[in-house]
């Protein structure tokens, strides 16, 4: 997508890497995961719903995870942590909201600190500027992305 402005792909990427491999504060690799995959869902993003919803599915261990969150994270099966962390990131994305007082009590009422609170809205937030710029290269998504964590994988030969 960024293969054509270096500078810009690694500026891109580092900050990727720095947000979704994080391993301080309480958020889980499935939990981010779940972020981009109801963020891009609402942005209508095939490429980011359809590429982290099969690493949705592989961490979770769960191959409806994915499906679920992206038609409607509304009505999946999540804990009432999941809900909030969902709901305040589509906040930051869709709603361009803010942290407020209330939004900082219901999040922190979930067990999430400051840093995880930030990683939400980060995560969210630069997903849309990922949505957009993948949606605007047309780029498709890898054809494997399709069944992984879907079915199991084929043994090793």
């Amino acid at each position: 997508m960024l293969a054509h402005r270096p500078d810009e792909f690694r500026a891109f990427f580092a900050y990727h890497d720095a947000l979704m491999e994080r391993e301080a504060g309480s958020l889980t690799q499935a939990e981010k995961e779940m972020i981009v995959v109801a963020v891009s869902a609402d942005h209508g993003c095939l490429y980011c719903v359809v590429a982290h919803g099969a690493i949705l599915r592989i961490l979770a261990k769960d191959p409806l995870i994915a499906d679920q969150l992206a038609v409607n994270y509304r009505s999946a099966p999540l804990g009432e942590r999941q809900r909030a962390m969902l709901d305040f990131a589509l906040h930051i994305a869709a709603q361009r909201g803010v942290l407020d007082d209330a939004w900082q009590a219901r999040l922190e009422a979930q067990g999430f600190s400051c840093d995880d609170i930030w990683d939400i809205g980060a995560i969210a937030a630069f997903f849309g500027l990922s949505n957009r710029l993948v949606s605007m290269a047309r780029t498709p998504p890898n054809e494997e992305f399709y069944l992984l964590g879907r079915v199991p994988r084929s043994p090793a030969r």
